[in-house]
């Protein structure tokens, strides 16, 4: 058996009374390839979630939102997915490139299901995919180390509305996020977004961004 389990997860289990069925769901569920259900499943998605661990051995969670089937499955042992324009951070890219470590939780909302997967990440400007991701900086491939459905029993249903006016489409210039507009940070933006509160409707402060945020309007 492999080591998926490391002592605090051994001494939980031996806690609880669980060591066994953690071995026997390690056993029937827990795998390192990607099998055609599971690939149906996460080429259908337009969300996930990031887990990433920084150099510090800082952990941090993102959502990722794109596009349905913005995260690929390139074979049975390597996904991939962009990286598009964000608040110039780069926490999770960071984290990716420094340690490598990933960890990606695949939700379906409306018929509750969820799929998790973690690996290895590479980064790279330079990926031959990138040109087929309208709007991406970089694009994030993993090689799986494990992939395994989970319980969904905790997923509150929610009916999904419509895509974000924001997710990058081929041929379309997408809108200003409200963020670019904010007084404080103009003189921080980098030189491509030099226009964006004009093009946006202008400058705003800080407390006008929240208020608009809060009502939906951004």
């Amino acid at each position: 058996m492999h080591d998926f389990y490391g002592e605090t997860q051994r001494a939980l289990q031996d806690r609880f009374d669980t060591r066994r069925l953690a071995d026997r769901l390690d056993m029937a569920i827990i795998h390192d390839t990607v099998e055609p259900d599971e690939k149906a499943f996460i080429e259908s998605r337009d969300l996930f979630f990031l887990s990433t661990v920084g150099a510090d051995g800082q952990p941090t969670v993102s959502y990722k939102g794109g596009p349905v089937g913005f995260v690929r499955v390139v074979d049975d042992r390597t996904l991939a997915f962009p990286n598009y324009d964000g608040n110039g951070m780069y926490l999770s890219m960071g984290n990716a490139a420094a340690t490598a470590k990933v960890g990606l939780l695949f939700i379906d909302f409306e018929r509750p299901h969820r799929l998790r997967a973690h690996g290895v990440a590479t980064v790279s400007a330079d990926d031959p995919l990138l040109g087929s991701f309208p709007g991406a900086d970089l694009v994030v491939r993993v090689a799986l180390t494990s992939i395994h459905v989970n319980c969904p029993r905790y997923i509150h249903p929610h009916v999904r509305k419509e895509t974000s006016r924001y997710v990058p489409q081929a041929g379309c210039e997408q809108p200003v996020p409200g963020w670019k507009r904010i007084d404080l940070l103009q003189d921080a933006l980098p030189g491509r977004d030099a226009d964006a509160a004009a093009k946006g409707g202008g400058v705003i402060t800080k407390d006008e961004y929240v208020a608009l945020m809060v009502e939906g309007k951004i």
